[in-house]
């Protein structure tokens, strides 16, 4: 069994409880042979500003390009809010994205049945929700030059970013929601603001001629983001794969996520090129962030963090049944009613972190067997 070099940066916040229990599975995991994983640590962040004064050094960027993949747990907190921009700790994360040219961002957004009644909308609606965000993650408003704020006068100032997209990026990331498309159910809808906005005409002109070149199978449609905003919460099963660019992937990707109850559920997988020996670099992290207020009080929710690893497996590895097999160990572990603080209702008992983590690995190891 080929060994897999996988670098863990835990972060900020919860993010290190997280982590701790994804350890433990890769742990149990290895122990039954289902793969062998040899884990570095390393830090991001806060974690990496306290220390080394950057919110990541460059020594941790090549450990990274080395790795066959990379799990990070959160970045951020009011701690570090008032330093300037560039050495947020958000800025680690980004540079990661941007060295390990990690382009295109998938989050699903799945409605588990044990928590239907999670969400704030009805159970008829999102029940058997099955959607795919797939988000362009290195163009775009967040990267785009010139930005800056300018003092303009008169006690005046002027805040300014620039959207802007190439052909060619646009065309990369499609590539991906067409190609993963192929595996679901044949149906793309490509979100942006091609009314008023050039980089939007743009971006729906390459969709759609690689759309027609390339994948004549797939059936695409096209949507205005704020339409788009909005049939989430009017309809959200008329979605398969949602194809978008940096910012609106942002936004409607949180909006999908708290369709299903709640953030700390949802996995999120950046993917790179594949070079050429078959590898793509991929970083795999959970959506909620790194909730401060709850951390080092054993309240976290590790199953997002968990899913990130099963989609690691999935699409750095090509590991669908050990995938499959951490998913299903989640689903049956909710299914006989344990919830963390954020999942439960309000007459319900909720678990630790640890708690959820332990009982995860117990359900694999029942599904596993001897």
């Amino acid at each position: 069994m080929d060994k897999i070099k996988l670098l863990i940066l835990p972060g900020d916040g919860i993010g290190p409880e997280a982590v701790d229990e994804v350890k433990k599975i890769i742990d149990f995991l290895n122990k039954k042979n289902c793969f062998s994983i040899i884990v570095e640590e390393d830090l991001v962040g806060g974690a990496c500003l306290d220390k080394n004064k950057v919110p990541i050094k460059e020594e941790t960027i090549e450990k990274a390009k080395k790795s066959d993949a990379v799990l990070l747990g959160a970045v951020g907190g009011p701690k570090w809010d008032n330093l300037p921009f560039e050495q947020r700790p958000e800025q680690g994360l980004l540079k990661l994205r941007s060295d390990l040219e990690l382009f295109a961002n998938l989050r699903p957004a799945i409605s588990f049945e044990p928590l239907i009644h999670a969400s704030s909308l009805k159970p008829e609606i999102i029940k058997d929700l099955n959607i795919l965000i797939i988000r362009e993650l290195t163009g775009g408003v967040y990267f785009g030059e010139p930005r800056g704020i300018e003092d303009i006068g008169n006690g005046n100032k002027k805040g300014f970013n620039t959207q802007v997209y190439t052909s060619e990026e646009i065309k990369r990331v499609a590539r991906v929601a067409f190609e993963l498309a192929k595996n679901r159910k044949k149906v793309v809808t490509s979100v942006e603001k091609s009314n008023v906005m050039e980089s939007g005409k743009l971006w729906k002109e390459e969709v759609t001629k690689l759309g027609k070149k390339d994948y004549p199978e797939i059936d695409l449609n096209h949507m205005y983001a704020d339409n788009c905003a909005m049939q989430l919460i009017r309809q959200p099963k008329q979605f398969d794969i949602i194809l978008t660019d940096n910012l609106f992937g942002d936004i409607l990707s949180d909006a999908a996520a708290m369709l299903t109850g709640s953030l700390g559920m949802l996995p999120s997988a950046s993917l790179g090129a594949v070079d050429s020996t078959g590898r793509r670099a991929g970083m795999y992290e959970p959506v909620h962030g790194s909730a401060p207020d709850i951390s080092g009080q054993d309240k976290a929710n590790p199953i997002a963090m968990i899913m990130s690893f099963a989609m690691m497996l999935k699409y750095s590895f090509d590991m669908n049944e050990e995938s499959d097999l951490i998913e299903k160990a989640v689903q049956n572990v909710l299914s006989k009613g344990l919830r963390t603080l954020d999942i439960k209702q309000k007459d319900e008992k909720h678990v630790s972190t640890k708690e959820m983590g332990a009982a995860i690995i117990q359900e694999l190891d029942t599904l596993i067997g001897n």
